[in-house]
């Protein structure tokens, strides 16, 4: 278990915050005991006391029969309360509004954890309509426009990268760390990032990240469906979220009093 901070870490918090990331991670995808245990190395008998106790607690929820397992709803609680508590989002937010009404594309925030970029907000074309929210959900920061503009405001030596071949989402993702850094390059010159179909096949996206704090931790981006894309649109998208960018960085200077959380 990882010392980040000089304490020894506590074996069963770990294990604890392992189980829910993994059930949280399955989604709508129920796991048994037997798989659960498998998967995070625990003996069954100390996994099923575990769960048991999740399940009284409410973090972990499970069937008539007690044969699955799946994450519980004071997940969303908690989740919830972070996204209320950070006053960055709620500055945030209303820019998001103002950009989907002028551009008519999806625009998102989201913020770097690690080697990933987790969605704190969307707003929705009204174009076409997601029956999920991208809320919460995670995405390899080399993978899109979002995480290569988070990227890009790090030094080449400092960047979250697992080791090896790089995760591909679309035959456009980047797969080597040499492409990547070439990549990186240039969005450090032209200001911003573009991912052409390099998360989802059909669709192209402008981040920009928020330079509230250094180096950025925070991004925010606008989405569209290649086929619409034409060159006046792409040049409209930079100057709305350029713009955006400025207004919302003009919002959050870095405020005292406020935690710096990390």
């Amino acid at each position: 278990m990882p010392e980040k901070t000089g304490v020894r870490g506590v074996k069963s918090a770990a294990r604890t915050v392992a189980l829910l990331e993994l059930l949280a991670g399955r989604g709508e995808q129920p796991s048994r005991l037997d798989q659960l245990a498998e998967d995070l190395g625990v003996p069954r008998s100390s996994m099923y006391q575990l769960l048991q106790t999740l399940v009284d607690c409410g973090w972990v929820r499970t069937d008539a029969t007690g044969s699955l397992y799946g994450i519980g709803i004071r997940a969303l609680l908690t989740g919830t309360s972070y996204l209320d508590g950070d006053r960055r989002i709620r500055v945030v937010r209303p820019y998001l509004d103002e950009a989907s009404d002028a551009l008519g594309e999806t625009i998102h925030l989201a913020r770097l954890d690690g080697p990933d970029v987790v969605y704190l907000a969307t707003r929705e074309s009204h174009e076409y309509l997601r029956t999920i929210s991208r809320v919460g959900r995670r995405v390899p920061a080399h993978a899109g426009g979002l995480g290569k503009a988070l990227l890009a405001e790090r030094s080449d030596d400092e960047l979250p990268l697992p080791d090896g071949p790089l995760t591909a989402l679309t035959e456009n993702t980047h797969t080597t760390r040499a492409s990547l850094l070439a990549d990186l390059a240039r969005i450090r010159e032209r200001g911003y990032s573009i991912d052409r179909e390099e998360t989802v096949t059909g669709i192209a996206g402008f981040g920009f990240a928020l330079r509230y704090a250094a180096p950025a931790t925070d991004a925010i981006s606008c989405s569209v469906p290649v086929a619409r894309l034409t060159p006046e649109h792409e040049a409209r998208i930079v100057a709305v979220m350029q713009e955006t960018r400025a207004k919302i960085e003009a919002q959050l200077p870095r405020v005292s009093g406020v935690p710096d959380w990390r």
